[in-house]
């Protein structure tokens, strides 16, 4: 979503008088890749870009065949294999051992690619976004929301009708994924696409040490809140980075807050009365995580005044509770605790466990079923 941001801004500041432009999206990988489906990168003609779509491997070879889509004004599907024994074609040795699809569209001022890129870093729910790569009509999308109403359609009404389940389910899985379709003897391969809202983070304490939890989310691209009940805690000065500084009374936050699925929450006050209060208001919300800064007794302290009142928590609420707050990675200094916090609500939201990827058996990144096979196409 940083990067939806990011060419969003960029392309609003492009001068289409002056400038061509256009937009590369990686839409398939078979095998490793350093970017997933879903990378995007906006290419200027005068060799700038935004965003990326490998680790800087593809980025050249993408740039050249980006002017001729932008000469052509018709977009392209570029095959990269990245495999040692298959990339010398690009003067490099990659070693990625993938199989890369990138789509390269023509864009102009006005597209609606890139506005509706701009809606999608905006929106709060998800959306389901199909876009065709490969077969007729390449470029054209069809956007699904989450309520089940259809925002923009193939040309191809059969085609409609046979990739709306897939967007459907794309909810439910999560994954985005290259499908084939066969309508009326075609063949189209169509990239499935789960666009989520941007994390936001509400830290309740504006304390020295929520500082550099701000900040550091901030240059992850989230939506930062700081609020306390204190105003001299909640100065400009100390929160330069955050969308939104709250003077707010813990009464208020359910008034004052908009917290929804992708809502992460951090208390972290020092002072236990008010993180105890703000916990039991979080606990009505649909957040999906909720970190408390302090030791576990401090946690269950809460605990045992909430089962006092008769308010029992139940299996999905630890599940989102986190207390102490943070990945294990040794953080003592503020910085050093920032980063394991905001490591963690990362790894929440990705649905990751946050341990040494050496000991993983599988891959690192999800992959297209079947993309262990050996391909016979290397670069068109």
């Amino acid at each position: 979503m940083k990067d939806f941001k990011a060419i969003a801004e960029a392309y609003q500041k492009v001068d289409f008088n002056l400038r061509q432009a256009a937009l590369a999206t990686v839409v398939k990988v078979r095998g490793s890749s350093y970017r997933s489906p879903g990378a995007r990168m906006l290419i200027t003609d005068d060799g700038r870009w935004v965003g990326s779509i490998s680790g800087g491997c593809l980025e050249g070879d993408a740039l050249r065949k980006a002017r001729q889509v932008m000469a052509s004004k018709r977009p392209l599907t570029v095959t990269y294999d990245t495999r040692e024994e298959s990339n010398q074609n690009l003067g490099i040795g990659l070693g990625c051992n993938g199989v890369i699809d990138v789509l390269i569209e023509p864009l102009e001022a006005g597209t609606a690619t890139i506005e509706q890129l701009h809606a999608y870093a905006q929106t709060p729910t998800p959306l389901a976004l199909a876009t065709i790569f490969n077969g007729l009509d390449v470029g054209e999308k069809m956007l699904l929301t989450e309520a089940g109403k259809t925002e923009i359609s193939f040309s191809n009404p059969m085609l409609n009708a046979r990739v709306l389940p897939e967007l459907q389910h794309v909810f439910t899985t999560r994954k985005s994924h290259a499908q084939q379709y066969v309508v009326q003897g075609i063949e189209h391969e169509v990239f499935i696409e789960l666009i989520q809202p941007t994390v936001s983070v509400i830290i309740f304490g504006g304390g020295f040490d929520a500082r550099p939890v701000s900040n550091l989310a901030k240059s992850l691209g989230w939506n930062v809140s700081v609020t306390d009940e204190c105003v001299a805690h909640i100065a400009p000065i100390f929160f330069p980075t955050a969308d939104k500084l709250s003077l707010c009374q813990r009464e208020f936050i359910d008034r004052d807050f908009n917290i929804s699925p992708y809502t992460a929450c951090i208390l972290m006050s020092h002072n236990y009365e008010y993180d105890r209060d703000v916990l039991k208001r979080l606990l009505k919300s649909t957040t999906p995580y909720i970190g408390i800064l302090g030791p576990r007794k401090r946690f269950n302290k809460m605990l045992a005044e909430f089962e006092a009142e008769g308010l029992a928590l139940a299996s999905t609420d630890f599940e989102r509770i986190h207390s102490p707050i943070g990945l294990d990675i040794g953080a003592e200094a503020p910085d050093e605790i920032a980063l394991a916090i905001i490591s963690e609500i990362q790894a929440k939201f990705t649905n990751r466990e946050g341990g040494f990827l050496k000991n993983q058996s599988g891959p690192i990144h999800q992959r297209q079923p079947g993309s262990d096979q050996v391909f016979k196409q290397v670069y068109r």
